[in-house]
């Protein structure tokens, strides 16, 4: 087969034709499936194929939602867009085991974003470090056009601040950009802001006469990122020790190994990936069905798990003065207008359930949602055990796997009731259901 020029000019149909042509062997079950997944709605469909690149279709997850939870003394149902099963029933049962026990308090820490002019200068680094003292203020001014909108609602460029990496990178150095970029999460104005700064710092170095035959300045890139340390989010449940089930002795010995739990995956990294990716199952499914950039906010999040050297828990518990406390610290670069939260249907309506959050309490609902995750994922770890709850939620899936009929599923998760789920235990079981009916 030969390479395919000029594809992203074909249309939507010749794109499909190609694709089945070259790859299946059955074209018409292929166009078919394709088809079965776009929306009746054209304009609704031209909406979704336009999101990206040579659209062919729509990939469908299962859009849930989790009631029931009180954050601040305010009741929310949080959408979550996930295909893992048990995610959205954790999340819940953490949300109705919190409800009565004063729900979960949140605060906002920081909400301060970067971005880097990343350069090399083979020059004298205190003729660079004068230079850059002199232009410091110039530099922010010449930014005053793009900031300005910005700048009206509040945000803008908080920092600019010359960083030496020449120790680690030999003749590299960083103009280390702060942001202030309130509901939108930025990326965009970010980004332009920063190539308008690395032409104009550019520019004023070779009129300033800092760059000659000898000394070069050369700008490799412009870029934000999606490491954001200082725009920090925390949630907390707390409540007496002895008190979070019905028997005081159970309950403190709960909390203890709850606790100890915890205390694994913040010194044990092959834990902490685990224990770090449930929370991410609930982080994730929110950020997903708000619209916003789920790999930006993984990426950030797991660099801040190993902040310290060493990647751990972002979870931490404890028991002070006999009261259980339960808390997450995370960072979270978040957007409630621009991008899709203004053009995806479900985004909107989304937003709308949550009781259209700024991006300050997007911040707090999404820790919360992780928080809850976690907290729930532990408890089985320390109860039940993981597999029980997660392989019953699984049982539907492993029957549609073998296209068991509505008296078969209703037969089988009868019988797995009050046993243990396996994927072989459920075949075993449908394959002697189906053959007892022969």
């Amino acid at each position: 087969m030969k390479a395919k020029k000029g594809f992203s000019k074909l249309s939507k149909q010749e794109k499909i034709n190609w694709l089945s042509q070259h790859y299946f062997s059955d074209i018409d079950t292929a166009n078919m499936l394709l088809k079965q997944y776009w929306n009746t709605d054209e304009k609704l469909q031209k909406l979704h194929d336009e999101f990206t690149e040579n659209t062919i279709t729509n990939y469908y997850l299962p859009y849930g939602i989790a009631p029931n939870f009180l954050i601040n003394n305010k009741l929310f149902t949080i959408p979550m867009a996930i295909e893992e099963s048990s995610v959205v029933a954790a999340a819940s049962n953490a949300a109705k085991f919190w409800l009565d026990k004063g729900g979960f308090h949140t605060k906002v820490l920081g909400t301060e974003k970067v971005g880097q002019v990343h350069f090399t200068y083979t020059g004298k680094k205190q003729d660079l470090e004068d230079f850059f003292q002199q232009q410091q203020a110039y530099l922010k001014d010449s930014l005053a056009e793009v900031t300005k909108n910005m700048q009206k609602r509040g945000g803008g460029i908080n920092q600019i601040s010359l960083v030496d990496k020449t120790s680690e990178l030999e003749h590299y150095y960083q103009l280390h950009v702060t942001f202030e970029t309130l509901d939108a999460m930025g990326a965009n104005f970010i980004n332009t802001c920063l190539e308008k700064l690395a032409k104009t710092f550019k520019e004023t170095a070779i009129d300033k006469q800092l760059c000659s035959k000898n000394n070069s300045l050369e700008i490799i890139m412009s870029i934000l990122s999606n490491y954001v340390p200082n725009c920090l989010v925390r949630a907390e449940v707390a409540h007496p020790a002895d008190k979070l089930l019905p028997n005081p002795e159970d309950s403190i010995k709960f909390a203890h190994k709850f606790i100890e739990a915890v205390k694994i995956a913040e010194i044990e990294p092959y834990r902490a990936v685990t224990h770090n990716k449930g929370i991410m199952n609930g982080i994730d499914a929110v950020v997903l069905a708000t619209g916003n950039d789920f790999r930006a906010v993984e990426a950030g999040v797991h660099a801040y798990a190993a902040r310290n050297g060493k990647y751990s828990s972002l979870t931490a518990a404890k028991i002070e003065n006999n009261v259980f406390h339960f808390s997450i610290e995370i960072p979270l670069a978040l957007g409630t207008v621009g991008g899709l939260t203004s053009l995806h249907p479900l985004v909107k309506f989304s937003l709308e359930m949550l009781g259209n959050p700024n991006a300050k309490e997007l911040m707090q609902i999404i820790a919360v949602a992780g928080l809850a995750q976690n907290f729930a994922a532990v408890k089985s770890l320390t109860t039940t055990g993981i597999q029980e709850g997660h392989m019953k939620m699984h049982l539907l899936n492993i029957l549609n796997q073998f296209e068991a009929t509505k008296q078969e599923k209703l037969a089988i998760t009868t019988l797995f009731k009050d046993k243990t789920v396996s994927h072989s235990g459920v075949v075993e079981a449908l394959e002697k259901l189906r053959n007892e009916n022969i």
